[in-house]
């Protein structure tokens, strides 16, 4: 039922559902609700760059959720943050309490807490999305909500270590105590900017379950103000030059047969005195991104990001798209030689294998879950362009089966080829082997999961982890047998570069990249003059090769 800006309907578990509309400051957009988060809850998602047929520009924004799910391994908790998340529990309680995936289900107070069960049959590769996890209760959550409303859902990050819930990996690197897994909110007032109409909206919802309404009762919530660290974390979890021995270290096992590519990372650590709203706009200034972020996950962590790949997005309940980005080079100072970088980039046998075998690896994943048949390739080697950097991308669809959703999508592809290398299982073994710590969020996916079936998520890279006032930025890069440890090492020093400027608001020197050694380098030559008068012009290029 719509009448002008009010909108009523129920749910699938029963809960109804009243939306109210009214209109905001298009030329604030989402500046004010990004303030707040350096001490509330929630997030704002945004997409500041445009391709057609894939990307365009829309922001959106939601503080002080009623309702925040959170995960660590098989623990699973739920909380009402205020009294309209309160309401909810008791029907949620009740959706949760038969579900067979789940064990220990207990009421304390405003959180509900349960363990996933263990798997009580075997589960084929095409049926793992099914097995108990966290995401059981996400479906129970998604199936009480079921609606048409295009925007209510659950928004927020998934972490990497998800995976280990379906994939058989021996974890070697030791977890902090305080890491989640998952931390999804579901917000009752949503801030919507629309770049092409130039205005903005706000969304506000209320719930009504078993006779009692959310009507008259507050938005708020709790605020935890920003506190930065006081002393330096130091450069990173690698010394300069352990990861180019690193990359010489995968190549073992290139040669063996074990592994045909591979993503390993390292982390930098950044003193973090700006708020966490100050170092997403200058994010988003200096890197615009298909998906940008900012979450504050409550506890003192926060996510910054501007990430250039899409995970995965589900449309219309059916259709499932993924945009492999594998190929990377440096943008030139103008439009001159960005096009020579180009051609460049377009002309490496390497980064061409590299983009190979991600889109391979994705559409295998894909056959999982999708028609056959409907698994296609729809845009190859497309260029993208970014502050600092320039990707080789391609452009995947497919067709879910009847009876799969975007869950299974989501999960067919945990986690993605470009983050963890292949085969997949054996590249992720390598990774916890080899990286120094844990990746907690980076490798995972940001974004939304709307209750109509539809899902919108990025990968989480060229992000900003800030936890206790300090600032984790990791980055890693492909890495194949014919890789150039050097080279690659320098590559996540300028992948990172963007997100560290962002915390610091300077001027970002990469002194931790050493430089590559010239071509010439001990070489000697001799020149003779034959009074042409441009041998010292000569002596001079064979000098800046090193000679």
């Amino acid at each position: 039922m719509l009448t002008g800006q009010e909108q009523a309907f129920v749910t699938k578990g029963g809960i109804g559902v009243r939306v109210t509309t009214h209109a905001a400051d298009y030329e604030k957009g989402t500046s004010p609700w990004i303030d707040r988060l350096d001490g509330e809850r929630g997030a704002v998602f945004s997409s500041s760059y445009e391709y057609p047929g894939r990307y365009t520009r829309w922001d959106m924004a939601l503080v002080n959720p009623p309702l925040v799910l959170e995960s660590r391994g098989a623990d699973v908790r739920i909380e009402a943050l205020n009294d309209r998340g309160r309401l909810l529990m008791p029907v949620i309680e009740q959706a949760l309490a038969g579900l067979a995936d789940i064990e220990g289900l207990t009421r304390r107070g405003d959180e509900l807490a349960m363990r996933v069960a263990r798997p009580s049959r075997a589960f084929a590769e095409e049926e793992r999305s099914r097995q108990p996890s966290v995401f059981s209760v996400i479906r129970a959550i998604n199936e009480l909500f079921a609606c048409d409303d295009g925007h209510l859902g659950l928004y927020g990050a998934f972490g990497y270590d998800l995976a280990f819930q379906f994939e058989p990996i021996e974890l070697v690197l030791e977890r902090p105590d305080d890491q989640r897994d998952v931390v999804l909110y579901m917000p009752d007032e949503i801030l919507l900017v629309d770049h092409y109409g130039r205005k903005a909206h706000v969304r506000a919802y209320e719930f009504e379950v078993e006779g009692k309404s959310t009507d008259e009762m507050p938005r708020d919530g709790g605020s935890q103000a920003y506190q930065p660290a006081n002393e330096d974390p130091g450069r990173g979890d690698h010394t300069p030059g352990e990861y180019a021995r690193l990359v010489e270290k995968a190549k073992d096992y290139f040669r063996r047969g074990d592994l045909f590519e591979t993503v390993p990372g390292q982390v930098f650590y950044e003193a973090c005195p700006a708020p966490p709203s100050a170092v997403s706009r200058r994010l988003s200034e200096i890197n615009p991104s298909p998906y940008g972020f900012l979450i504050n996950l409550g506890k003192g962590e926060y996510l910054v990001g501007a990430s250039p790949e899409m995970y995965v997005r589900v449309s219309g309940g059916r259709r499932v798209e993924t945009c492999p980005i594998s190929g990377t080079i440096r943008r030139g100072k103008n439009a001159i030689e960005d096009e020579a970088q180009i051609r460049k980039l377009l002309n490496s046998a390497k980064d061409e294998a590299e983009l190979t075998m991600c889109s391979d690896v994705d559409r295998n994943d894909k056959s999982r879950i999708c028609v056959p048949g409907s698994v296609r390739v729809i845009g190859r080697r497309q260029i993208e362009m970014y502050s600092r950097l320039i990707h080789t991308v391609d452009h995947i669809e497919g067709i879910l089966l009847p009876g799969r959703d975007a869950l299974d999508a989501f999960l067919s592809h945990a986690w993605a080829v470009t983050v963890t290398g292949a085969p997949k299982r054996r590249a992720m073994q390598f990774i916890e082997d080899h990286e120094k710590s844990p990746r907690a969020w980076y490798g995972g996916a940001v974004g939304l999961l709307h209750f109509n079936g539809d899902l919108n998520t990025g990968l989480t890279l060229r992000t900003v982890h800030v936890r206790d006032g300090v600032a984790e930025v990791r980055a890693g890069a492909t890495v194949l047998a014919d890789s150039d440890a050097d080279a690659e090492e320098r590559e996540t020093v300028l992948k990172a570069s963007a997100m560290r400027t962002a915390i610091h608001g300077g001027a970002f020197e990469e002194e931790d990249a050493a430089p590559p050694p010239p071509p010439g380098a001990g070489k000697r030559a001799l020149l003779v003059d034959h009074d042409d008068s441009f041998v010292h012009t000569l002596g001079g290029y064979l000098r800046r090769c090193g000679l």
